[in-house]
């Protein structure tokens, strides 16, 4: 498996991890105070960073570091509109497609520019 391939796995896999740690609390621990959702999430984005470290690693070997920060952002829009939707039932609206194709775009320019 290539590189670019090894570290866009790690980074969807650490994305997962990221997204439930920074937004699973709103839904789950809301009547907990938020030093209980902190220490919740701290342990959760332990995952993250074990898995996002080796992908920054493995990526930064083919990518350069503008090219690895854009893949993350892309990576996380990815997941994240797919959680808001499914799993905190969040509305899709047509700005977060304007959102995307601005993404599409900005990947296109530092990817291939």
């Amino acid at each position: 498996m290539s590189p670019i391939a090894q570290a866009v796995l790690l980074l969807v896999c650490s994305n997962l991890f990221m997204t439930v740690a920074w937004y699973g609390h709103l839904k789950h621990l809301g009547a907990k105070p938020w030093l209980v959702a902190a220490v919740i999430s701290w342990g959760i984005a332990l995952f993250e960073y074990l898995l996002q470290v080796p992908a920054n690693r493995i990526g930064h070997t083919a990518l350069t570091l503008p090219q690895l920060k854009m893949l993350q952002e892309v990576i996380t829009l990815a997941v994240f509109v797919p959680f808001s939707f499914f799993y905190m039932h969040e509305p899709v609206r047509l700005n977060y497609l304007w959102a995307a194709l601005c993404m599409c775009g900005a990947v296109y320019f530092i990817m291939f520019r």
